[in-house]
């Protein structure tokens, strides 16, 4: 159970990670509707943390604090890397940051996958239950993909002073 303990605690550090990240992508919507999506984002995402929370708590695993606070101090660290600009949301940190939250929830996606083949010789785990946060991790992956396409193409459109160049052309 030792493993176990240790994978479960992971994805809820990365949950708490990932929470704090789709509520600072929220703040920084291009548009009311965006602002929208990313907030009923937050509010799933945060379910989904209390859930795993919920199945940690079935299966005798105490949440590790430490871990917990590791991942939320270490979000809030990312927030100081270069951008590309000085006193403003550079556009590029908005096409990162919605390309990393759409890594955590592949990685939540693939923690409930997980959890499903446990759940097969376990039975304190609803595999029902589970597959629901599977499949609602898919249509985050799919909301997630939308504002990305949607962010590479205003920020990375025309961004490429070689465009109409040779495309064989394999420099780096």
């Amino acid at each position: 159970m030792r493993s176990l303990d240790i994978y479960l605690n992971d994805h809820y550090a990365g949950a708490v990670a990932g929470v704090e990240l789709a509520r600072r992508r929220t703040s920084g919507a291009s548009s009311d509707e965006e602002a929208g999506l990313l907030r009923e984002l937050v509010k799933a995402i945060d379910e989904d943390r209390r859930s795993l929370r919920e199945i940690m708590a079935s299966l005798g695993v105490d949440v590790s604090l430490y871990k917990a606070w590791a991942a939320w101090i270490g979000e809030r660290l990312t927030r100081l890397k270069p951008n590309g600009s000085v006193v403003s949301v550079s556009p590029l940190t908005k096409l990162i940051e919605l390309e990393s939250l759409r890594l955590a929830v592949e990685g939540k996606a693939s923690g409930w996958r997980s959890l499903l083949v446990v759940a097969r010789d376990d039975s304190r785990l609803d595999s029902a239950a589970i597959e629901r946060l599977h499949e609602r991790a898919q249509d985050q992956l799919e909301l997630l993909e939308g504002l990305r396409m949607h962010h590479a193409a205003e920020v990375l459109a025309g961004a490429n002073p070689r465009s109409g160049t040779d495309s064989t052309d394999t420099e780096p």
